[in-house]
């Protein structure tokens, strides 16, 4: 505004424009762009793009062969078609009854090949062998659904113990209403600690600490996703509009009182929103702490990749896409309803 005024005193053929730039600018772009570029060498940015290109080329058909798009292609034809049915030898079934079969199953005969040693001649024979196997059709589906709603399970129970952790995080968090500047910093700190900590490497403390299953990855789940919550919901209360708070302090409303009838209402669309990206977060990361004996899918996850089951992890993969865009179209009705 002052520059403005001073522009405006004095006549048109006198008005001068500041230069924008500097030597001082230009010296602190070069250092930042050398430091991208040294970064960009130690990271390997640099044979990434030119892999990339390859693969792009190889792919239009105008440049030679590409490691990359010979990965990629040799992966896609492995994970289809994805694995539905499951296969297990009724010799391997505990308490197995012929009489009653699952639903939709039947047993079949197969033969396989097998070598063993000769213990007089010391020499390698080939026997074929016959088995009795039970095939399901939809048997593997079933199991991955199940492992899912485990794995959606321990997202659900992370989001509300991350919930009972968050509000009085954000209340002491708050600047306006937390009761001493102590409380305030302590609470703010303890959402930053809770943050810090991969939920991945607490639930490495976990499983040691309550065995492995999903209390375990509930608990890693629930903390980590508690300071974000925290911060969140601290950050929407300091942020609420003024004036109906100042008016219900004037009327003599205490704090919680006035969180409940002017600042609950203003922050509510946000809150939803913020639970909902939480607990679609969570149920993406439910299915990695799993690979720890955290419980839910993951374990089946990390050792179908090892077995080279691509057929298996793509069925793994697909259960988790479709529960998270089932999830995120549930949680936006619902936000739809309360909004």
């Amino acid at each position: 505004m002052p520059e403005t005024g001073a522009l405006a005193a004095k006549p048109p053929e006198q008005w001068q424009l500041q230069p924008r730039g500097s030597l001082r600018r230009l010296l602190i772009g070069l250092l930042v762009i050398a430091l991208l570029l040294f970064s960009a060498r130690r990271t390997e940015i640099d044979r990434m793009l030119l892999l990339s290109a390859e693969a792009a080329g190889s792919a239009l058909g105008i440049g030679g062969p590409s490691q990359v798009a010979d990965g990629v292609r040799r992966v896609s034809s492995s994970l289809w078609p994805p694995q539905l049915s499951e296969r297990r030898e009724v010799a391997r079934i505990e308490g197995f009854d012929r009489k009653h079969l699952p639903l939709g199953s039947h047993l079949e005969q197969e033969q396989s090949l097998t070598r063993s040693l000769d213990p007089t001649t010391l020499q390698v024979q080939t026997q074929v062998v016959a088995r009795e196997v039970l095939v399901q059709p939809l048997g593997y589906l079933w199991r991955v659904a199940g492992l899912m709603f485990e794995t959606v399970e321990m997202a659900l129970w992370g989001t509300l113990v991350a919930l009972l952790m968050a509000f009085p995080l954000a209340y002491f968090g708050a600047r306006d209403y937390a009761p001493h500047p102590l409380l305030h910093t302590l609470a703010r700190g303890t959402s930053s600690l809770l943050r810090s900590i991969p939920d991945l490497v607490s639930a490495l403390f976990l499983v040691l600490a309550f065995g492995f299953g999903p209390i375990a990855g509930v608990l890693a789940l629930g903390a980590h996703s508690a300071g974000f919550l925290g911060k969140f919901f601290a950050e929407s209360i300091e942020n609420a509009e003024r004036a109906p708070q100042d008016a219900l302090r004037a009327a003599g409303a205490r704090d919680l009182q006035v969180l409940r009838y002017a600042v609950w209402p203003a922050v509510l669309p946000s809150v939803i929103g913020q639970v909902q990206y939480i607990l679609e977060r969570n149920v993406r990361t439910a299915t990695v702490i799993g690979i720890v004996g955290a419980g839910g899918i993951g374990q089946e996850l990390k050792g179908r990749f090892e077995m080279f089951d691509f057929g298996h992890v793509a069925t793994l993969l697909l259960a988790i896409f479709a529960s998270v865009v089932l999830l995120e179209h549930l949680a936006g009705r619902l936000r739809a309803r309360f909004i």
